[in-house]
């Protein structure tokens, strides 16, 4: 699966150790930053990961900040993109498999390595189930962001 991986500063530790599990387990991964814990802004990130995305650059990606959720608030402002910040393992299959997330956002201050890496797999090795009912509340969503114009 072709991915790309970025984080802001609080997410720049973790960001390695991400792309090296990805490329270990065969993934193709580009790194669209950032380069440093040098304070720096999520959104900045979250627009390179989502115009990866619908560009066709890349089919999925993992967004790391402190928190996870500035990461996803951010990304989730493009319209096709949808983003989730998962600390688990269920969600990080369960959103793929029910909503096809095609952004996992990681709080590389909330959760370890070991972990991340965990949450990382399960994402990348869940696929979107196409039942019916997904697809249908999917649909509901686009329609939201035609309606509003994101």
């Amino acid at each position: 699966m072709n991915l790309v991986v970025a984080s802001d500063h609080a997410g720049f530790p973790l960001k390695a150790q991400v792309i090296e599990e990805l490329l270990k387990v065969g993934h193709l991964v580009a790194d669209l930053g950032t380069d440093s814990t040098n304070p720096v802004d999520y959104p900045d990130y979250a627009r390179a990961v989502a115009q990866a995305i619908l560009t066709g650059r890349a089919e999925r990606a993992v967004l790391l900040c402190g928190s996870g959720a500035g990461a996803s608030v951010a990304a989730n402002k493009f319209r096709g993109i949808r983003a989730a910040t998962c600390h688990d393992s269920f969600s990080a299959r369960q959103c793929v498999a029910d909503d096809d997330v095609n952004v996992l956002c990681l709080g590389a201050r909330v959760i370890g390595p070991e972990l991340a890496l965990d949450l990382v797999r399960d994402y990348v090795s869940a696929r979107f189930s196409g039942a019916e009912r997904h697809r249908r509340r999917l649909g509901k969503i686009a329609a939201f962001e035609a309606d509003f114009g994101k």
